[in-house]
């Protein structure tokens, strides 16, 4: 019987690692085939510790960028990443690409996908790839693309926390306990050397959503304790025999 699989649709190469590095890794250790796609590398936005450095290098920085995100994949235990080198700052996706993502979501066919918030003011990079992910989604369940490939099913999207939650109309249903997994994201987090001004940042997220997710699973009276969480918004309906 095959392995459960998961999809990451990543904007940029650190992207996957903040926000959903706990995911990855629990339902790795549960057996599931996480898979990760970076559309970018994050080169020219994300990287500015890299750019500070004399005579430094576009390939240079993708290169660096590259190590950096296949070393966290290993931390996490993942189970193929993929890298569409689209750029950033803007990033731009093109007819090819979005088929080219249809692609490996029909490969893949993941139990549920995560990406980025709707809505995305300082970084709109992050916005586009939420619109390209639903995009590519229905696409990948017609029939008439492509006819005769195996079409998508109807995978739960989930979409993970941004940087200022407050500003991206960004609204947590879901709460996950990673604290089996936290030393693998952190591990990860560790990994990502060029914005090392955000180790410490995530590692607060993940502690003030642990403290969600138990006040969210029985209250102060009888929550389940967590260390260590992460938060996501679901896009469509999930359905339920009892509540």
């Amino acid at each position: 019987m095959a392995n459960k699989t998961a999809l990451i649709v990543s904007a940029h190469s650190a992207d996957f690692v903040w926000r959903c590095g706990g995911a990855i890794a629990l339902h790795a250790s549960l057996g599931y085939d996480v898979t990760v796609v970076c559309l970018s590398y994050g080169e020219r936005g994300e990287s500015a510790k890299l750019w500070k450095k004399e005579g430094m290098t576009l390939e240079t920085v993708k290169t660096e960028r590259r190590r950096e995100a296949e070393n966290a994949a290993k931390a996490l235990n993942v189970h193929d990443i993929e890298f569409f080198d689209l750029g950033d700052y803007p990033l731009e996706m093109t007819r090819a690409a979005k088929d080219r993502l249809v692609d490996v979501m029909r490969k893949v066919q993941p139990s549920f996908m995560m990406t980025h918030s709707k809505y995305d003011p300082y970084n709109t990079d992050h916005m586009y790839v939420s619109q390209w992910t639903l995009e590519c989604r229905a696409i990948a369940q017609a029939w008439g693309h492509n006819p005769g490939e195996k079409v998508l099913g109807a995978p739960q999207v989930y979409l993970f926390e941004p940087h200022q939650t407050e500003q991206m109309d960004w609204k947590p249903d879901t709460f996950l306990d990673i604290t089996p997994v936290w030393d693998n994201k952190w591990a990860a987090i560790q990994c990502m050397e060029g914005q090392e001004h955000l180790w410490h940042y995530y590692e607060n997220v993940a502690q003030n959503r642990a403290n969600h997710f138990a006040r969210n699973s029985g209250g102060q009276s009888g929550g389940r304790a967590a260390k260590y969480a992460e938060g996501f918004q679901s896009i469509y309906p999930r359905t339920v025999d009892e509540l």
